[in-house]
């Protein structure tokens, strides 16, 4: 590929993630820093932030808070796929990537080098059936997130080789690591077509990138769990042995129910969920008092201890336990 001419002076074989041995759960963040983002401090708590929360709609523009509680935590960041897709349902073509994002990918590579998050997911089209409502629409979004997989790799090769002008390989490949690359589709068949669309991406840009250590899987947020064809078990069977050697997967928003069964699975790095953000809402309108901070930070403590409970070895446990039949 005629990118290997200049990679001399580029890093090679950068790694997209560092990942911790242990199954990792990320707690969401909706905002930019404040209260919820000091109690995860406070809490020791990883979390995750959406790059929604640093967009000014008004201006343009990403704004990153000079000092922020995020600054000190394990932050990873994610690209708000999702709420792209509502924005551009509601509002209809947007001025940034592919039309449905708001930001350029040049304002979203710059809003990963700003937070220097732990790693930071590519931009993606999620699949949930409110949004992909049949299969062409699914396939369009799986077939879109590889483009957009290109696309941000092409905006951070010529970043990165802008900064070797001035800067040596070590300092230019800790500035910004690679993306997190995501997997998209709703069926099981449609996470391995996906699959196969990002490993063909990814493999035109080695050596300067190694093979991914993380990959996302999108569209699991409150995804059944067993059903046959699409729940989430049946995804992550479907998904074994298949991934490129030494990937292992980070799930985007799951239910805390599957976290017994997915700590046996040595290939699933992590997860999130904002999941202790809508509990709080319901049991706040339910005894009909004021969803505050301090309501939302307990929430999130009650849900994580539980979380984490699920996520302890516990007598019986197998890791790579089969998940489907």
């Amino acid at each position: 590929m005629d990118h290997q001419l200049e990679l001399g002076r580029l890093p090679t074989g950068q790694h997209n993630a560092v990942l911790d041995d242990e199954l990792v759960m990320r707690v969401g963040i909706p905002h930019r820093g404040g209260k919820l983002a000091f109690h995860a401090f406070n809490e020791d708590f990883p979390v995750m932030v959406s790059a929604n929360a640093f967009w000014d709609a008004e201006k343009g523009c990403f704004r990153v808070p000079e000092a922020t509680d995020l600054s000190e935590l394990d932050v990873a960041l994610d690209s708000a796929g999702f709420t792209a897709m509502k924005l551009w349902k509601a509002k209809g073509k947007q001025p940034g990537m592919a039309g449905v994002f708001p930001w350029s990918y040049e304002q979203y590579v710059e809003l990963a080098s700003l937070l220097s998050p732990s790693w930071w997911s590519q931009p993606d089209l999620c699949c949930e059936p409110e949004i992909a409502q049949d299969q062409a629409a699914i396939d369009y979004r799986i077939n879109a997130t590889a483009t957009l997989l290109e696309g941000v790799l092409r905006v951070v090769y010529a970043w990165q080789n802008e900064l070797a002008k001035t800067c040596s390989a070590s300092v230019v490949a800790n500035m910004l690591p690679p993306p997190v690359p995501v997997i998209q589709g709703w069926s099981a068949s449609d996470y391995l077509r996906s699959l196969e669309l990002l490993t063909a991406v990814w493999e035109r840009w080695q050596p300067w990138l190694d093979a991914p250590l993380l990959i996302g899987v999108g569209s699991v947020c409150r995804r059944n769990l067993h059903h046959p064809t699409h729940g989430l078990y049946a995804i992550l069977s479907a998904l074994e042995g298949k991934l490129p050697q030494g990937a292992r997967l980070h799930l985007f928003g799951v239910k805390g129910a599957s976290l017994s069964e997915v700590k046996m699975l040595d290939w699933v790095a992590s997860a999130d969920s904002m999941a202790y953000d809508f509990g709080a809402r319901i049991k706040a309108r339910q005894s009909g008092l004021s969803n505050t901070t301090a309501h939302r930070s307990s929430e999130m403590s009650r849900w994580m201890r539980t979380a984490r409970s699920r996520m302890s070895a516990q007598p019986g446990d197998q890791l790579r336990l089969p998940l489907a039949a």
